[in-house]
């Protein structure tokens, strides 16, 4: 098992990776990716079960679904840093003809990509039939998926979560960024969300949050309980609170670099951050 500081390194690397590719094309979405690095690098680096050895079927896997795929420069950066493909593929990210497109895409045959995503709200419905599947086969692995919290307002999130609990679907945990930003505002400004938790277990979930959704630690914890408690009759979700922009400061607590591209300068100044140093939630 990777140590804390190897795993808070690796992370740093994924936080240069985000800033210098949507740089490069002046196009991309920096702020929910730098949010989420953390957690995705605790799943590929230490959490799951997975080969290298790419198949779309992932018999005897763990499978990982990310439902905002909006948030493709941290995936595609942990997904090449683990193994799956050259990093110096990442150059060509949102380039025509690349592999790495905007939004994640099956048709080129990108390693780890298991579905196109983007469209928000679909995710945990194909998460749902894949968990499925895994139990008809016999497959004891694990289902995982990401969703943004601005993803909540969409209807399909709630019919896949009366459906999950309804069928006992106990093999999977989703995941939701939440970091109370969305494209065009705060979560509470577009679209008040309640609460998440009580709205989860009202749908027959077993609801964790991890508070500090950016702390390497925390996350190690939450994801060790989301596990343990699979295979008891209910789906699992964790409530991620983390900070959009994180690692960044002047990304950082704003929806503004949602979907927008640091300047030159702008990148000089990420890259010669130290995300520990940078205030706390």
């Amino acid at each position: 098992m990777p140590t804390t500081q190897q795993l808070q390194d690796f992370s740093q690397q994924v936080r240069r990776d985000i800033v210098r590719m949507v740089h490069a094309v002046n196009s991309g979405h920096p702020g929910g990716s730098l949010g989420c690095n953390e957690f995705l690098t605790v799943l590929y680096q230490e959490v799951m079960d997975y080969s290298t050895n790419f198949t779309m079927d992932g018999k005897n896997e763990d499978l990982f679904f990310l439902s905002n795929g909006h948030i493709s420069p941290v995936y595609y950066s942990v997904l090449a840093r683990s193994g799956f493909f050259p990093v110096s593929e990442l150059a060509t990210f949102r380039k025509l003809n690349s592999r790495l497109q905007g939004h994640p895409t099956t048709h080129d045959g990108l390693p780890g990509i298991r579905i196109s995503s983007g469209s928000l709200g679909q995710g945990m419905s194909v998460s749902l039939g894949a968990a499925q599947a895994k139990k008809l086969n016999g497959d004891s692995k694990l289902i995982y998926s990401l969703h943004g919290d601005g993803e909540m307002q969409e209807g399909q999130i709630w019919e896949a979560a009366m459906y999950a609990a309804g069928k006992k679907i106990d093999n999977y945990i989703a995941t939701i960024d939440y970091n109370g930003q969305q494209i065009d505002g705060a979560t509470d400004d577009v679209m008040p969300l309640g609460s998440l938790k009580a709205k989860f277990e009202a749908f027959g979930w077993i609801v964790l949050d991890v508070e500090k959704g950016n702390d390497i630690d925390s996350i190690k914890k939450g994801l060790a309980e989301a596990k343990s408690l699979t295979g008891k009759g209910k789906p699992v979700c964790i409530l991620l609170h983390t900070i959009m922009g994180n690692g960044v400061d002047f990304m950082m607590h704003t929806h503004a670099w949602h979907g927008k591209a640091p300047n030159d300068a702008q990148l000089e100044i990420a890259l010669n951050q130290n995300p520990e140093t940078l205030g706390d939630y």
